[in-house]
């Protein structure tokens, strides 16, 4: 009996002990289920907006500008070259990089000795063929003179050699004085003869000295035109650069001395695409003069020069593309040949166009536009030009307002809260407040210190705004949603 009093009350206890245990564990799952459920518990669900800056398609005249990269050079760049060779005996202090001279100014002089002499040289021979000159002209009259006494001797014995034979026609004469007439009259016609020859030749000896004297004039000219070579005067007002000569070196003939470049009169080169260059041209093919400006970005200080396009290159250039164009420039302080520039050319006016910010045109030329009802709607244009950081476009968004940012998440349909430029700033609206009582707010705190998610800074910013008399609706109404209501 006792065996089975104590089996009974060990039975007994072990369902009593599972009954607890199951009673238990029913407990626990009912606990974490509330548990769970409190924790799931999230705000209804609302449609997001978006806010985007929107700006007004205004179709308008628009001139578009086209930048390139292009250098400065000098219209008028000469480079100095000794016409002889020599010695230097005397330099111009100005003679140096950089020194600034004026038309005329003497830079170098070259020992004019040996020139001098052949100067002197050419003046004796020009003064020996002048008085050859004379001498001919004095021979050639002389030689006339003596033709003009022989062909009158000639004539006389003509005339005597007639009167013989008219006495020998009346028997008077004899035949011997008649034969004696006309040897005469035939020595006087050799004698002009002879003389006529000498005035031929005295003519060839006129000629002849005319020559030796044109001659002589001509190697005197020379010889004064290498004697002024020997001093090198600027041709015009200009700086001086790549000087490499000193007082007392000897130069020869060619060499190179510096180079004159006149800083007043630049002008700019730039290269520019096949397609830009056919913006350029106007309806007979010829190429429009523009205006431009130059930009010299000098450490921050930009340096600007307006300009005008001049002509075109002849050529594409070897191994070049595009084309090769020159503008001259007005008023160009402070720019030097070399300088590499910054050059914009304002291109021929384009009518009933819009300007955006390239950031509102994607790759497909496809823009957001504001439809009804703050929704997005999706429009294709035509991209014109590229300016910078903007877009000219052509397209059926006149009148409409254009997002200017593309991104990720707009697209059509999207609603947006559209931000317009100079749009007055909606006032702030005063959050609505609530007095809690103290079993409510009791319950706020708890459920604030024990959320465990929330980090420690917003947790002490919620629970100081918990414990004020007045606390925001919106901020109660957030958090007994997440209580469950």
């Amino acid at each position: 009996m006792r065996f089975l009093f104590r089996s009974m009350v060990g039975l007994f206890l072990t369902a009593a002990t599972l009954g607890l245990l199951v009673w238990a564990g029913v407990l626990v799952r009912g606990a974490v289920q509330e548990r769970m459920a409190d924790d799931r518990a999230a705000p209804p669900v609302r449609e997001r907006t978006f806010a985007v800056n929107v700006v007004l398609a205004e179709p308008g005249v628009q001139t578009p500008v086209l930048e390139s990269f292009g250098e400065i050079a000098s219209r008028r760049t000469l480079e100095l070259r000794a016409a002889t060779g020599g010695r230097v005996v005397f330099l111009s202090d100005k003679f140096e990089d950089g020194g600034a001279v004026r038309t005329g100014d003497v830079l170098v002089r070259i020992d004019p000795a040996d020139a001098q002499s052949a100067v002197d040289r050419a003046g004796n021979d020009l003064s020996d063929a002048e008085a050859e000159v004379r001498d001919a002209a004095r021979g050639l009259a002389l030689a006339r003179d003596e033709l003009s006494a022989a062909q009158a001797q000639s004539d006389l014995r003509t005339r005597a050699y007639q009167r013989q034979l008219d006495l020998a026609e009346r028997g008077v004469g004899t035949t011997a004085a008649s034969e004696i007439a006309e040897l005469a009259e035939s020595a006087a016609q050799q004698a002009v003869l002879a003389r006529r020859q000498a005035v031929a030749g005295a003519e060839a000896r006129v000629d002849l000295s005319a020559t030796r004297e044109a001659r002589a004039q001509l190697a005197l000219a020379e010889a004064q035109r290498r004697l002024a070579d020997m001093v090198i005067k600027a041709p015009f007002s200009g700086t001086l650069n790549a000087t490499n000569l000193v007082e007392g070196r000897l130069v020869s003939s060619n060499e190179r001395l510096a180079e004159l470049i006149d800083p007043d009169d630049l002008e700019v080169s730039f290269r520019v695409s096949t397609a830009q260059y056919a913006r350029l041209l106007d309806g007979n093919g010829n190429p429009v003069l523009a205006d431009l400006t130059v930009t010299l970005d000098a450490a921050g200080v930009d340096l600007t020069a307006p300009g005008r396009i001049t002509r075109t290159s002849g050529s594409a250039g070897e191994g070049q593309t595009g084309r090769l164009i020159f503008a001259a420039l007005g008023r160009a302080a402070g720019f030097k040949p070399g300088d590499f520039v910054t050059v914009r050319v304002q291109e021929p006016p384009l009518e009933n166009v819009v300007r955006l910010p390239a950031s509102a045109v994607d790759a497909q030329g496809m823009v957001l536009v504001l439809g009804e009802g703050d929704r997005l709607e999706t429009l294709n244009v035509t991209i014109l030009r590229r300016q910078g950081d903007d877009v000219l476009v052509r397209g059926p968004i006149a009148g409409r307002e254009v997002v200017e940012a593309r991104s990720p998440l707009l697209g059509a349909g999207i609603a947006v809260k559209p931000l317009r430029r100079g749009a007055a700033t909606e006032p702030a609206l005063t959050p609505e407040m609530l007095e809690l009582s103290e079993e409510r707010r009791a319950k706020l705190v708890a459920f604030v210190e024990g959320n465990k998610r929330m980090p420690d800074e917003a947790k002490a910013r919620v629970l100081a705004q918990l414990s004020q008399p007045s606390v925001p609706a919106a901020m109660v109404a957030r958090i007994e949603s997440r209580m469950g209501g």
